[in-house]
């Protein structure tokens, strides 16, 4: 690693800080430029433990920038990866109070829940899929700590994928019984469409990110449990909301997932 540990500490308090403070904050690259990948996903690391000593309960795993229209949206040309905690989860149909946030975006998403352990490398599609339970809709909100949205890949892994709450629901299908490649979804916004788009915007395949995901974490010398909720990445490019919006994910064969913003 780049960075010692005490500015690895000293980054992981700042950016939680930003979190629970609703502050912004220029992205870290800007005064630690040589930041490497390890420092990033240590200070992920660092934020999660934090979490975690404060009564937090890990929720799932999360995949960010994983179709292209969030790639050229973020300006970014690889997937990144980060946690989910209870504190993070919204009910169905529940609230999202903005003024918690610093500015939130939704992006629609297609959530696996494990049927038994993953382990990498070499997890695969094939693999993700026979080793998954159920897929089903899910809403995340996204809401970056930095200003104005702008980061670079490392910022934004230190930042925990910019993971803020997330909110699933709908049908819960087999996943091996539909074709996710083909499967579309339909974002709307005050019962308008904002967006459209298929699974294989993910990569190809939303399995594909779990994958990917898996093998992360087998770099790392970790799996992914049983019984995690994984979910995949944003589907479209992310839209921005704000207090009185109510946003509606559909997804075919899926049924549909709701959350209001207050």
């Amino acid at each position: 690693m780049a960075l010692d540990e005490k500015i690895l500490d000293q980054l992981a308090a700042h950016l939680e800080n930003c979190q629970l403070k609703r502050e912004d904050t220029p992205k870290v690259t800007d005064t630690y430029p040589d930041m490497s990948w390890d420092d990033a996903y240590a200070v992920q690391d660092r934020i999660l433990a934090s979490k975690l000593a404060k009564g937090s309960q890990i929720a799932g795993y999360k995949a960010g920038l994983t179709s292209h229209a969030k790639m050229k949206q973020m300006g970014v040309t690889d997937p990144v990866f980060g946690f989910l905690v209870s504190e993070y989860i919204v009910p169905e149909g529940g609230e999202v109070k903005v003024s918690d946030l610093i500015h939130p975006k939704v992006e629609p998403e297609i959530c696996f829940v494990t049927r038994t352990e993953l382990k990498g490398p070499g997890c695969s599609i094939a693999t993700v899929l026979a080793a998954s339970d159920v897929v089903l809709p899910g809403i995340e909100v996204i809401d970056s700590r930095y200003r104005d949205f702008k980061f670079d890949l490392k910022s934004v892994v230190a930042d925990n994928t910019s993971a803020a709450r997330f909110v699933v629901g709908g049908r819960a299908v087999d996943a091996r019984s539909v074709d996710l490649r083909t499967t579309g979804v339909v974002l709307e916004k005050n019962g308008e469409v904002v967006a459209l788009g298929a699974g294989a915007a993910v990569l190809g395949h939303p399995a594909a990110a779990v994958a990917m995901l898996v093998n992360h974490l087998g770099r790392r010398g970790k799996s992914l449990p049983a019984g995690s909720l994984v979910l995949s990445g944003g589907i479209t490019e992310a839209v921005a909301v704000q207090a009185g919006d109510n946003v509606t994910l559909r997804v075919q064969g899926m049924g549909s997932v709701s959350v209001r913003f207050t």
